[in-house]
This record gives structure tokens, sequence and C-alpha cells, in this order.
């Protein structure tokens, strides 16, 4: 299997028109640096139909493209991963009805113009997301107090709680026998986390307290699973988090964290790769909670989309909150319509285990607030051990405190016919004064939010014609919930 590109950009040539990413310029893809890539160079092909193509296409592979195609159903006794594929040109999820394909632009454009019974996707690059290191000296354990897991008469204890990352130290001195399993889907990595995320998002979740009985884990009785998924430097390929989340599921782990993701675009749907492994994951009987991602700054009135694949339908978003409760300025938020922020939880300043030496480090992100949720998720499960994930799911909302944001209420704005050669200005002009843009077109209509003191400031700016006020479309952001 040809390895992914993960440090330089590679964009497609072909239409984006049977894409779940939606159609694109290569003006806003070119964006992208050498260094952060959108895409990897290999591609998913997803069968509209689920599984009930994949005979039929695995041989229409190896038959007319002359494709060596493995599957994962040959791996019965060991787990899958691509360094055990190395000679094949695609893998299909049997589980999922996708395949993952490595071959050249030329062969995937014409795949991609045969794409009556499938859809052709170019794989994402997955990035740990931006967090900030606050200070190595903090000990604080205030996001154990603000989901109340002190108080709670649960441990975790029996649930299998499964954390896709870059790793686990597994000599942290915390840890020692803890039940605990590793996998590594990154090739030529072992499980070991050599860059620190991962065991900082495992301590948050899964941990207990450190040297001085500082309580900084949620469900210290839980069964530990680390799945690899990114590399040293903190970047992987899509199919190693499709790999992990199907090991998760197959493993019989109740609850799946995931702090990672890929930036969204204003307007852009879910992927459905990530969907379908989600749905296989429910399935199986585990709840997926993904970070919301760190994009947004919210102090300048910029705001960004929930990223994937925490906007996906089947998994629950996590958002960020300090300690006096108020959203984080880095926090994304629910801009696109498949992209709702469902929890929001302790992400600033939180203190957890790190790889030794260090032992120990203070973050702030949307990954952090995510292994808490994770953690209050596992104390439910063993709560309730015959729940499933809808229940577990809705019981997370239901007992979750509300938080309210300020009132946001969808706009249309038509440009006036002079300013429209000038359209990026006025754009940045109205983001500038609080308007959140989700769409702009060419010919002058831009859409977005924004707040009822914004939209009188604007009305009647003089590069709007008109600006529509969609009262019945409305409203949010919706309230983000604390746990």
């Amino acid at each position: 299997m040809k390895p992914p590109v993960l440090g330089k950009k590679h964009l497609r040539d072909y239409s984006a028109t049977e894409s779940s990413s939606g159609e694109f310029s290569r003006e806003i893809m070119a964006k992208d640096t050498a260094e952060n890539p959108l895409h990897t160079g290999r591609y998913l092909l997803i069968l509209r139909d689920g599984v009930k193509d994949v005979m039929k296409t695995t041989r229409l592979l190896e038959t007319k493209w002359g494709f060596l195609v493995a599957n994962t159903a040959d791996f019965i006794t060991e787990t899958m991963c691509e360094s055990r594929i190395k000679d094949a040109d695609a893998l299909f999820y049997n589980e999922l009805g996708i395949a993952l394909v490595a071959a050249d632009d030329d062969k995937m454009k014409l795949l991609h113009a045969e794409h009556a019974d499938y859809i052709v996707e170019p794989e994402k690059v997955v990035y740990i997301p931006d967090d900030v290191t606050v200070d190595t000296a903090v000990e604080s354990s205030w996001g154990i107090k603000a989901v109340r897991a002190h108080e709670s008469v649960y441990t975790g204890e029996g649930v299998k709680l499964a954390v896709l990352d870059t790793g686990f130290d597994v000599r942290h001195p915390d840890f020692k026998g803890r039940n605990l399993t590793t996998f590594s889907f990154v090739p030529d990595e072992t499980a070991e986390d050599l860059h620190g995320h991962g065991t900082h998002c495992i301590g948050i979740a899964c941990g207990s307290s450190d040297q001085q009985g500082v309580r900084y884990g949620v469900a210290p009785g839980v069964q530990i699973y680390a799945g690899k998924v990114l590399n040293n430097g903190g970047r992987g390929a899509q199919a190693w988090i499709l790999d992990g989340m199907t090991w998760a599921a197959n493993n019989g782990c109740r609850v799946l964290s995931m702090s990672l993701g890929s930036k969204v675009l204003p307007g852009q749907s879910y992927d459905i790769a990530y969907e379908r492994a989600a749905r296989f994951a429910l399935s199986k009987g585990t709840l997926i909670v993904a970070a919301a991602g760190n994009d947004s700054r919210r102090s300048e009135n910029r705001f960004s989309p929930v990223s994937s694949p925490a906007d996906c339908p089947s998994i629950l978003a996590v958002g960020a909150v300090d300690s006096a409760l108020q959203v984080a300025d880095f926090s994304n938020r629910a801009l696109n319509e498949s992209g709702l922020v469902d929890l929001a939880a302790p992400g600033v300043d939180v203190y957890s285990s790190w790889p030794m030496p260090a032992r120990y480090r203070t973050l702030s992100g949307t990954s952090m607030a995510t292994p808490h949720v994770a953690g209050i998720t596992a104390l439910l499960c063993e709560k309730f051990p015959d729940a499933t994930p809808a229940m577990i799911g809705q019981e997370l909302i239901r007992t979750a405190g509300s938080l309210t944001s300020p009132a946001m209420k969808q706009i249309v704005i038509t440009v006036s016919a002079y300013y429209l050669d000038r359209l990026d200005v006025v754009a940045e002009n109205l983001r500038e004064e609080g308007v959140t843009i989700t769409r702009l077109y060419e010919f002058g209509v831009i859409i977005g939010y924004a707040e009822e003191a914004t939209i009188d400031k604007i009305r009647h700016h003089k590069e709007i014609a008109s600006l529509t006020d969609e009262k019945e479309a409305a409203v949010s952001p919706p309230e983000e919930d604390v746990q």
C-alpha cells in the first residue's frame, strides 16, 4: 500500500460534484500549505449501497484495473494495519463498504468517471488540534470538580474505553497495574507515545491522581484501549482513524474518544466515510465523542465550523469551557447544518499525565474537553450496563447543564452592485463587525450569522443593498451544553 503523504500539498484535478465534501474552488483548497496538507494523495472509494457490492467492486478493481485488493475480512486472528498489506493497491473495509485506494492520478480520474455505484473522495490528513501549553507546573483539578467526577460512586469499572491519538506511555507510573491494551495503526511506529498528546488525553479520561494526590482522571477504573492513529509528529491518514474506529468497536469498547480532526469549511457537509464507521461502531455498542476543534477566535468575532469527524451526525462533538464555565475563545461553533456542538466540557488549563520524565503537563483545547466527556460516559456505562449508546447519549445530554450563547440570527446580505468587484473586502469588513460568514457567492450574496446588535449596526452600510433577517430559520448556534 502506497504510504500517505502527510507533509506535501496534494490537490485533485477533477470536479467534486459527487463528493460529500461539497464543491469548493481550487483557490480555496490551495490556501493550504505544503507543510499542512488537506489530503494524503490516496483515495476512499465509498459504495453507495454500503456493504452490498463489496465483492462486485472488488472484482472490478482486480479484473478491469489490475489492482491487488486486500480485505479486512482476511484478518481474523490478527488486527489489520497497513504494514501488513504493503503489496496491496487497495483495502476494502468489509464492515463499512469503503475501499482505501492508492493509485496514480490518471487511474483515479478514470475511476471517478465511472462512479455509478460509488463515490470517490480524497483521503484526509488528520491532525491534533492546536492545543495550547499553559504551564507544566500548574496542578489543578478544576475539571474533575466541574464534572463532579469526584462525587461519583462509579469509576468506570468493567467498561472498555478507547482513545485514538498519538499512543500512550505504558511505563507511566500512575498507570502501573492498569488493564491496558495498545495497538499502533501507524506503519513502522510502535504504540509508544513520543508526542505526548495521547498520554495527556488518556490521563483525563482514564487516569487517577498524581504523586500529591491531585486527581486528574475522570474514570480511573476503566479498561484502557490506546490506539495509535497519529504519528510521532501528531498527524495521520484518515484510513488509520477508520482502522482505529473499527478496532475499538470490534473489541467491545463502549466509549471511544477522539481528540483529532481535519478543518471543515463553511457550508461543507460531513464526511461519509467517518459517518459509516460511526454507525458501525454504534451498531456494536460504541458511543463516540470527538473534539469540535480549536480554529475559532471568538474574541475577534472569528468562528470556525465544527471539525471532521466531530461534525458527523453519529458522533458527539465536544466544545471547551474555562473554569468560569465560559465557552473557550478557541472552541469551534455550530455553523454548518451537519456540524452541531453537542456538549462542552473543561478544556482550558487542564492538568493531566504526560510521557516520562515530565510526568505531567497542563494544556488547553477541545482535545482536553473530549476525554472529560468520554470519562463521564464510562461512568454512565457502569451505572447503566445494559443501556444502548443512544440511551447513554440521551443521559449525557439530560444531565448536562446549559450554557447560553448570545442569540444569533441567520442573515442574507445582497451587496450593492458598485462593490461587486470588491466582495472580499466587503466580507472582511463584515467579519470585523461581528458577522460569521458561511457562504459568499460571486454574484453578490452573502449568507451568515450575527447578533441583533450587529445586524442593526450594519443594516444601513453603503456596501449593503439589502439585508434579510431570517427569523424563521434562525437561531444559532444552538445552546451548547456542559457536562
